[in-house]
């Protein structure tokens, strides 16, 4: 969804530095994988076409923080337009 992150802080010999990955348009999210010693970070669509790759070595990164957008839930949605019509009915 679209304002997901992820934060990647990486080992750079005497310092540390920070990467952020951001899903930048609606319908896209932020995803993770680590694969034989790699850590990948991709900003993927909705129909699963990746728009961009960060890659690490996994021995160098210190941490890979994910912060999801919150969501609404579907109850939450419901409760706040029970009691007033979406619409008009167009019968009545």
């Amino acid at each position: 969804m679209k304002g997901d992150r992820v934060e990647i802080v990486v080992d750079a010999g005497d310092t540390t530095r920070t990467y952020e990955v951001v899903a930048s348009r609606a319908g896209r999210r932020v995803e993770t994988a680590v694969r034989r010693g790699v850590v990948e970070v991709s900003e993927v669509t909705r129909s699963g076409t990746v728009v961009r790759t960060a890659r690490f070595m996994a021995t160098r990164v210190l941490a890979l923080v994910e912060q999801p957008v919150p969501r609404e839930d579907t109850g939450e949605v419901e409760a706040r337009t029970q009691g007033r019509p979406l619409r008009e009915d167009p019968k009545a």
